[in-house]
């Protein structure tokens, strides 16, 4: 089940919120636990079988940690049993058949594929647990002792398929005490339609352009560059609509996640980037990783090791695939030049340079990351400096309206609308336009169909 679909919209949000603020504040996260399961196995119900043997093993490995001594042999056993479990079953499901496909090139062998089909949402929800049970470890939380409020934290609807990724710090007061009415109701209904008009609106009609552009032979350098801008829209609102109306869910309930988005084509470096995109990730990263590692505390050259180390496992984390891990690598080599000496050259730029070469990386970046394997960036990026112009290519795949979305995209991904906010709307005004976009956006989902987000597959 997805937040852009009739069922989510018309049956299963309604019911969820009726039985939850009319029924007792005892039963509250006993229905939103069985309302979670719900939606995960709406889709493939064979899968709640391992999110709740996590939600289990979790559980008890947990209450050990927090019983055994601090800094013992036993809580470090623990530990390294809760990691090996977790992180293994994500292996296992997301990037055995990599291992054998990679094995099976390097050494000319002939393994078979186990074809094993990905679990939606487990890069995430694995990754919730685990910032749990280390966090237990290091005393910083208290372990659960309520296996349905610990299950609620990592089944949670709103944000289980596609984040933000939740710490269970940043929840636990929550889970057993939290406030809500209609106060709460109104504002999460309101940010879940923004979210909602930025999917469906924007985000679902830059697909065909960059479909198109990736999915076919093109031999145009100005539909190549169209392309990979449409993307690159396309993915921002997607998944920032994704975040938006996550959030806003949670705050129907009483729950406030951290924001996960914040103009990243606004950035004057990669660094800059990456601190205002997919920020709950990054924030793990940072927390469970980089600063584990010795973070920028020691020499040079093992802060440069670190970055690279995090942003190869960040590829990673998005997927099975050389190009994720090229991507990765990608960013790290920029994120490195930076702290040697790029950004002091950028900082005497004019700050218009500083944005474009920003965003011309993160535009290559999503080269790598939306093309059909090795073969297919190396061609995409052909075609994007092959100066050949190919006009009747464009007009006949890309129509007024498209290039319409692509301003509107655009304008959007900046903070414009905030400011022209603030300067001259009403916020009676704003509501009313945001209702407006919200009407258009269901009676478009309602006609086109089913649509599912991009992060789903990562």
């Amino acid at each position: 089940m997805v937040f852009s679909s009739s069922i989510f919209l018309f049956l299963f949000l309604p019911v969820v919120l009726f039985v939850y603020y009319f029924c007792h504040d005892r039963v509250k996260n006993g229905w939103l636990l069985f309302a979670s399961l719900f939606f995960y196995s709406w889709g493939e119900p064979k899968h709640i079988l391992l999110m709740l043997s996590s939600i289990v093993i979790n559980y008890f490995l947990g209450i050990g940690m927090e019983q055994s001594k601090e800094k013992s042999i036993k809580r470090k056993s623990l530990l390294l049993i809760t990691c090996v479990i977790d992180l293994g079953i994500l292996l296992v499901f997301k990037y055995l058949d990599f291992g054998i496909q990679t094995i099976n090139t390097v050494f000319h062998t002939n393994f078979l594929l186990k074809e094993l089909a990905l679990p939606v949402g487990i890069s995430f929800y694995t990754f919730q647990v685990m910032s749990y049970c280390i966090d237990v470890y290091r005393g910083t939380v208290k372990a659960q002792r309520n296996i349905l409020n610990l299950g609620l934290y990592i089944s949670l609807f709103p944000q289980l398929i596609a984040g933000p990724i939740v710490r269970y710090i940043d929840v636990e007061v929550t889970l057993t005490k939290r406030t809500y009415g209609l106060e709460y109701l109104y504002l999460g209904a309101k940010r879940f339609m923004i979210g909602f008009s930025k999917k469906v609106l924007i985000a679902d009609n830059l697909s065909t352009v960059a479909d198109l552009a990736f999915d076919t032979s093109i031999s145009s350098m100005p539909l190549a560059w169209i392309g990979i801008l449409a993307y690159s829209l396309q993915i921002y609102y997607d998944f920032s609509g994704y975040s938006d109306m996550a959030i806003g869910l949670g705050k129907m309930f009483g729950f406030d996640f951290m924001e996960n988005f914040n103009y990243p084509y606004c950035s004057s470096s990669i660094q800059e980037f990456w601190r205002r995109w997919h920020i709950s990730l990054g924030s793990w990263f940072r927390d469970y990783v980089y600063i584990p590692l010795g973070g920028s505390r020691k020499k040079r050259y093992q802060t440069y090791l670190n970055v690279f180390f995090v942003f190869l496992l960040t590829g990673l984390w998005h997927g099975a695939s050389w190009n994720f891990v090229f991507w990765g690598v990608y960013y790290a080599v920029f994120l490195i030049l930076e702290r040697m000496f790029l950004k002091r050259w950028l900082l005497k730029l004019p700050v218009f340079f500083q944005h474009f070469y920003a965003v011309i990386i993160v535009l290559f970046g999503w080269v790598l990351f939306r093309a059909e394997g090795l073969f297919g960036v190396a061609s995409y990026f052909k075609t994007m400096f092959c100066f050949q112009l190919n006009l009747e290519e464009i007009l006949l795949n890309i129509s007024i309206e498209h290039f319409v979305f692509l301003i509107v995209g655009i304008f959007g991904s900046m903070p414009l609308l905030d400011k022209m906010k603030e300067r001259f709307l009403k916020e009676w005004f704003w509501e009313i336009v945001i209702f407006i976009f919200f009407i258009l956006a269901v009676l478009t989902m309602v006609s086109r169909g089913f649509s599912p987000f991009l992060y789903f597959r990562f």
